[in-house]
């Protein structure tokens, strides 16, 4: 069925959660082993099969999964906190699982980091880590560099420059040209969650808009809307995905003109 809701076409379907509540929704990324979608939240890692099938819960993983990446084919990063009850520091560090978040091992820095955000790119892992607002940077996943400490909400690095940074924060959108170690304000419009998808598809989430840039941030155009608070965005060949706050999971293959929710909170 198609809808339309202030403006944008949404295509509703029926609901495909059996039950299951999906609640903070932090993360989201597509699997390329199989092209399923991980959705990583306050209760554990989530999983909506390409192929239309029921959402179900990741081997009952359990924790709050505050920072999510997608890394390879069935290989993930992570960092949050565990469930409660569980024998393991408050604040996880870096976790990786190389089976489809069906078991974790700790890479780097229990105790120590809580990483808000996690990127994956130029074989570098960076990461920002909440506990002490800092930038990290590690090519390892084990030994980290630090190489700023700002208050950021979501960043993404380029994909054709390892040093080439954008950065989400209450003052605007910032850039770094030196990886991470300087950053200078942009301008533009207020932006919340970005998706670095190629050199001329960088999408940025202010709210429910929908932003795309062709240039790395120097000017944006608006790409579609989104029916309320964007939570967690990622973006996958051509594909673009969002959780919205207590209303579910869209997923849009037209650079945001349609949207077809994968996902409906209960």
């Amino acid at each position: 069925m198609l809808a339309v809701v202030a403006g944008m076409l949404i295509w509703l379907a029926g609901r495909n959660d059996d039950g299951v509540d999906l609640t903070h929704v932090h993360g989201l990324g597509v699997n390329p082993a199989d092209g399923d979608l991980y959705i990583a939240t306050h209760d554990g890692l989530y999983r909506i099969p390409a192929s239309g099938g029921p959402t179900r819960r990741v081997a009952d993983t359990l924790g709050d999964f505050m920072g999510f990446t997608v890394t390879g084919p069935n290989t993930f990063l992570a960092s949050g906190h565990p469930a409660v009850g569980q024998d393991s520091p408050a604040h996880l560090g870096l976790i990786e699982s190389a089976d489809a978040g069906r078991t974790w091992k700790t890479l780097s820095l229990p105790g120590d980091a809580d990483f808000h955000a996690l990127r994956h790119r130029h074989g570098t892992v960076y990461g920002y880590n909440s506990v002490r607002g800092q930038l990290m940077v590690s090519t390892d996943g084990t030994t980290w560099q630090t190489r700023s400490t700002l208050g950021l909400r979501d960043f993404d690095v380029s994909p054709a420059d390892p040093k080439a940074l954008l950065a989400t924060t209450e003052a605007g959108v910032q850039r770094s040209g030196d990886g991470g170690v300087t950053w200078a304000p942009v301008g533009g419009p207020p932006l919340v969650l970005l998706a670095w998808e190629t050199t001329d598809r960088l999408w940025g989430v202010g709210s429910n808009e929908l932003l795309r840039s062709i240039d790395g941030g120097t000017s944006w155009t608006p790409a579609g809307r989104l029916p309320g608070p964007v939570s967690a965005f990622s973006a996958h060949n051509g594909t673009l995905y969002a959780a919205v706050h207590e209303q579910g999971v869209y997923r849009t293959s037209d650079g945001g003109a349609t949207w077809h929710k994968l996902y409906r909170q209960t």
